[in-house]
């Protein structure tokens, strides 16, 4: 099959560059011709784990392409996939449509022969008609469906999620389209994977409902996890206890300092959005918002509280800013309310991030940055894990004791055992655990 991607962005390179790696002919386009010329000089603008070995593997194989000429790329494609942001929008939180509806157009004055045209972008129900709607009015003759096809990657696993998918969710009722996606997604039948047809409104409720369902099991957990603090039970064995039912499952039910990244805040805020319009308001997801929110700046208290109640003058050790490990990502990311709270209330805020000091420097103010963790740590009146990355987990913490100034930690991912870190003699903080 011959695909074009609309969009190099998270969404669209790790799509276009996993349906090449399926053995499809796949050109990736973008308007940023400085990114295409990075990207066909082998520098990937993203961290994801073994995305830049696959893209490397199939440019040499001819099997990826990318390039900015949008109109030859339709023209000669089964398959168009509109892969732009859709950022949430001022004022009201719903998703931003203009990069899709400004594709929709340049996609319908180059589409020839028939071409089935696929919103792989998150959008709110109803854009997969309004985009219909476009490419017929701007070419009345063209032969084409639309398609919904959401994607449900997890950043820092994404190569596995397209590759062994749980589903795959495509909204069209048209046998000539099911039939071209059907030959897209054939290579996962060896897997067995589900591919779940539905009508068009239906796929685009469906990425909403889940992520917003996922956020709200990261809020329930964490809320659980205040009540475990205040009756002495430990969130960890209740979340266990849960999870084990089949009904519920144990994943997104590990506590910490709420969700961020890419999806989940967007996302609930767009379902809120698309609820109020719809005059059915989801009160559940707008709680999980407001709480999510609010749990940010409790951390931040947490911090102070965990110092004696004042963090001014103090040098505070903050290890972790993406708001996930294995991504450079820092959109929404705990980090970027935790850290300027701190800063305000007088603290000295050192940092480190394995992968996200890029785009950190350009976030968060009045921050030295280091270039190890034990840099970081040297002199440090507390220590703060904010993101889990691995080389956290396993920190000489004699060696940490003896280079801060006070052995106090605020362990805001839980990596470290309550008692293990007393018995070294840690005034240690964890969430939803007895101290």
């Amino acid at each position: 099959m011959h695909i074009a991607v609309i969009g190099t962005g998270y969404v669209g390179l790790v799509s276009g560059t996993c349906f090449s790696e399926f053995g499809h002919d796949v050109i990736c386009i973008d308007t940023d011709a400085g990114k295409i010329d990075s990207l066909n000089a082998g520098e990937v603008p993203i961290f994801e784990p073994g995305l830049q070995a696959m893209i490397e593997k199939n440019t040499r194989s001819g099997y990826l392409k990318f390039g900015t000429d949008l109109k030859s790329a339709v023209a000669g494609a089964d398959a168009v996939f509109i892969a732009v942001g859709t950022p949430s929008r001022r004022g009201d939180g719903q998703a931003d449509l203009t990069y899709v509806y400004a594709a929709a157009k340049e996609i319908a004055a180059a589409l020839s022969g028939y071409t089935v045209v696929v919103t792989k972008s998150t959008v709110p129900v109803g854009t997969g008609r309004e985009v219909e709607r476009i490419l017929h009015e701007t070419n009345p003759d063209a032969d084409f469906d639309v398609v919904s096809n959401p994607e449900f990657l997890r950043e820092g696993a994404a190569i596995e999620d397209f590759m062994r998918p749980d589903r795959v969710i495509v909204g069209t009722t048209e046998p000539r389209a099911q039939e071209v996606m059907s030959a897209i997604y054939r290579p996962l039948s060896l897997f067995q994977t589900p591919l779940v047809f539905t009508s068009l409104e239906s796929s685009e409720l469906t990425k909403y409902a889940g992520n917003a369902f996922l956020a709200t099991k990261i809020t329930f957990i964490n809320e659980i996890a205040d009540l475990c603090e205040k009756v002495g039970a430990n969130v960890h064995d209740v979340a266990r206890g849960i999870g084990l039912d089949g009904r519920i499952g144990a994943k997104f039910l590990h506590p910490g300092p709420g969700f961020g990244g890419s999806c989940f805040p967007k996302d609930t805020r767009a379902l809120y959005q698309t609820s109020v319009e719809a005059e059915a308001p989801m009160r559940i997801v707008d709680t999980v918002i407001d709480i999510n929110e609010k749990r940010k700046m409790d951390m931040a208290a947490r911090i102070v509280d965990a110092c004696g109640g004042s963090v001014s003058s103090r040098k505070i050790a903050v290890l972790g800013l993406t708001f996930k490990p294995n991504t450079d990502d820092m959109r929404e990311s705990p980090s970027l309310d935790i850290i300027p709270a701190l800063v305000k209330a007088g603290a000295v805020v050192r940092a480190y991030d394995p992968e996200g000091m890029e785009e950190a420097r350009k976030l968060l103010d009045d921050v030295e940055f280091c270039d190890s963790s034990y840099a970081t740590i040297e002199g440090a009146d507390a220590l703060v894990i904010i993101t889990e990355w691995n080389e956290f987990r396993a920190l000489d913490l004699k060696r940490v004791k003896s280079m801060m100034k006070t052995p106090v930690m605020v362990d805001l991912r839980n990596i470290y055992d309550p008692h293990d870190m007393a018995i070294k003699g840690f005034t240690y903080r964890s969430i939803g655990r007895p101290t």
